[in-house]
């Protein structure tokens, strides 16, 4: 029996550990979207399956009896379908979902459910920060019309498809203070980020309110139904007790 980890997140870094620790044999799934993620201490495969008829030959090839879905709250199809396919095959499934951000003591954002919505918020001339990641950046080609920086773990090769914009490159975690630094530079008066959740992504929100910048924030997309076979948790320790209660109920350690 084998624990599959989708990953990708500061959180499936910290299961990944904590399931080494406990002896529980794990494969870890990085999607592949980052060019030179650092190491996981478990058994890693980088890249998509090949399709939904390739990832179940993969489950049943490895012998997964349990997937932990650990990705990204905005990678919805790759929870859908794990969740989907765990049902289908009786397999143990739990998705480690962190709570999302909820506007605090003078903090006032405007949510929407999309980029083309947010886009549809910005007036002309206004100069964005986009904490929405790079594969997000052809949702808000409207944008043409004002300054757009967007962060980036790697800087792609070419230029900038807006007129007036630039890629910054940056690797998580960020504080305050360095947040508040790289606002002022770039003369920042609109933040438009993914309600991701967690503790690591709030210093750009933090940052935003002691500056004053407006925050328009994209609500998550729907999340899987829990199945028969499946549950939903919220922090690392959750995930970790459930996966290595389950595999020593299979005795597959200690």
């Amino acid at each position: 029996m084998t624990v599959l980890l989708l990953a990708g997140t500061g959180e499936a870094r910290k299961l990944a550990e904590g399931l080494d620790q406990a002896y529980v044999p794990t494969i870890a799934s990085l999607a592949g979207a980052t060019e030179a993620p650092k190491p996981l201490p478990v058994p890693t495969r980088v890249g998509g399956f090949g399709g939904e008829a390739a990832f179940r030959d993969f489950l049943f090839g490895k012998d997964i009896k349990l997937i932990l879905d650990a990705t990204h709250p905005f990678a919805a199809q790759i929870s859908e379908r794990a969740a989907r396919v765990a049902a289908d095959m009786d397999l143990l499934y739990c998705q480690l979902l962190r709570p999302p951000w909820r506007p605090g003591p003078g903090e006032f954002w405007t949510t929407v459910p999309d980029a083309a919505e947010a886009c549809a918020r910005i007036a002309p001339g206004a100069k964005v920060f986009l904490a929405t990641g790079r594969s997000s950046l052809p949702g808000f080609m409207a944008l043409s019309h004002s300054d757009v920086s967007l962060r980036v773990v790697d800087l792609p090769e070419g230029d900038f498809p807006m007129p007036q914009g630039r890629y910054i490159a940056g690797r998580p975690p960020f504080d305050v203070e360095e947040e508040k630094a790289l606002f002022t530079d770039l003369g920042i008066d609109t933040l438009v980020v993914k309600n991701a959740g967690g503790a690591a992504g709030k210093a750009k929100l933090q940052a935003a309110k002691e500056l004053g910048i407006r925050v328009i924030m994209i609500a998550r997309p729907p999340q899987p139904a829990p199945k028969p076979m499946g549950r939903q948790v919220e922090t690392v320790q959750e995930a970790l007790d459930w996966a290595v209660a389950e595999a020593k109920a299979r005795g597959v350690m200690p």
